[in-house]
């Protein structure tokens, strides 16, 4: 069963109108998404596994998985919101048309919610609690259960309970997972992002808008005379394609106003905001991930966590609610708290991002790390008799080139070793954030 905060009837039309494969890859192949588009939305983009999963290598079997998911795809935040009304309706003043492309405005009625679940994000989260049950069902012969961790917005929360709902549902209700831990936003949280008040963003998205955008803007203006609108205008406009098509289960109109070259442009828009807001490219941007990077060490080394930034101690020093000796943990997030943990592990940060050029090979694209649904699985191995660890995102094995990963494979120690970042507490930059901790 697929929880959601939407009625029922519209959870299962949409479901019907999606016709739900039983493979990962359903999220983007199966969506009527044009087909230009369908990997460059940026962080709105739905979950696909960039590459198709690889089972360990011959002689390692799977002996934990530490899986951190991002809510499923959701409603616009407030502030997105209100541009997004703003927009709209500046363009729908500005009638008559010019083009007929854009004749849909004349009944477009913005109805969007605020920050909760979509039904299709429900949706995410119950396949992908189904595939992870298939994928390392072995692990749970012993009658070992997941344990469930989730940030405290509601979407995060809905999306953990539809997880474990299909996870429960895939093995025929045999293995039943519930949500046991709900990390508050406000405090102590190494599943949110609020505890680096000092941290400044950096402009180089609006460096890139200021590059990629006038022309678009130019041609917005030209079919909808009068209407003023701006290059924040035209980048919240295009945001509407994704928000438009995972809310109804169909095709936008909106995206029609777009190129397939205009949304790559737009994707590396939000490549770069996640880059230097939350990532590598902010000074303040991978401490943030530290408090989760050394609960992850904790859970594969079986010792108590040593951490003294983002973590509750009194949770984590206490079993029921950080327990080491499970098979399987799970928690869920979002994807400005996945960011930093990225960085803070060493994942992508080979090269910087150039506000005024992109390049076509980089390792830094949203829609391939943060997508809704997106996640990071850490496996610890046994292979020959040694411990190993192996990280994939969204399916993709990770080199893991800083702790000498041979075929995506360290050795424990290795791995525990390469991670001087976060077991020095950031070496200093989490005094630097300005936050008091409330414990």
């Amino acid at each position: 069963m697929v929880s959601s905060a939407f009625a029922p009837s519209i959870l299962l039309s949409l479901m019907s109108s999606l016709a739900l494969s039983t493979q990962f890859s359903f999220v983007a192949a199966q969506l009527p998404i044009p087909a230009q588009n369908t990997s460059n939305w940026g962080p709105y983009d739905p979950f696909f596994p960039v590459e198709p999963y690889a089972a360990p290598p011959e002689g390692c079997t799977v002996t934990q998985v530490n899986l951190i998911q991002r809510h499923g795809a959701r409603w616009p935040t407030s502030g997105a919101r209100s541009r997004q009304v703003a927009a709209v309706a500046k363009i729908q003043m500005a009638r008559p048309f010019t083009d007929p492309k854009y004749e849909f405005l004349n009944d477009f009625v913005y109805k969007f919610g605020v920050a909760d679940l979509l039904p299709f994000g429900a949706n995410q989260s119950h396949q992908t609690g189904t595939d992870m049950y298939t994928r390392y069902s072995t692990l749970f012969e012993g009658g070992d259960v997941p344990f469930v961790r989730a940030a405290g917005d509601q979407r995060v929360v809905d999306s953990s309970t539809n997880w474990t709902a299909g996870f429960g549902d895939a093995s025929g209700e045999t293995v039943l997972p519930t949500l046991q831990v709900v990390l508050q936003e406000e405090g102590n949280c190494t599943l949110c992002n609020n505890m680096c008040p000092n941290e400044v963003d950096g402009d180089e998205s609006t460096t890139w808008l200021g590059v990629f955008a006038p022309n678009i803007t130019a041609r917005l203006n030209a079919a909808a005379p009068s209407a003023n609108l701006s290059d924040s205008d035209a980048l919240t406009l295009m945001d509407m394609c994704p928000f438009d098509t995972l809310s109804s289960g169909n095709a936008s109109p909106f995206c029609d106003l777009f190129t397939a070259e205009e949304y790559v442009s737009y994707e590396y828009y939000y490549d770069l905001d996640k880059y230097y807001g939350t990532g590598p490219g902010n000074a303040l941007g991978p401490v943030q991930g530290v408090g989760y990077v050394n609960e992850l060490l904790a859970r594969l080394t079986g010792q108590a966590v040593r951490d003294e930034t983002q973590t509750n101690r009194t949770l984590d020093s206490d079993p029921a609610t950080f327990p080491l000796n499970r098979t399987f943990y799970a928690d869920f997030s979002h994807d400005n708290t996945m960011v930093p943990i990225f960085a803070a592990l060493g994942l992508f940060n080979a090269t910087a991002l150039d506000p005024l050029k992109p390049d076509e090979n980089r390792l830094w694209v949203d829609s391939k790390l943060v997508p809704f649904s997106g996640h990071m699985t850490v496996e610890k191995l046994a292979c020959s008799g040694k411990e190993a660890v192996r990280v994939l995102v969204n399916d993709a094995v990770q080199p893991l080139e800083f702790c000498g990963g041979v075929d995506g494979v360290c050795e424990l120690s290795a791995f525990v070793e390469s991670q001087t970042y976060a077991r020095e507490n950031g070496q200093g930059d989490f005094a630097k954030c300005g936050f008091v901790p409330s414990e």
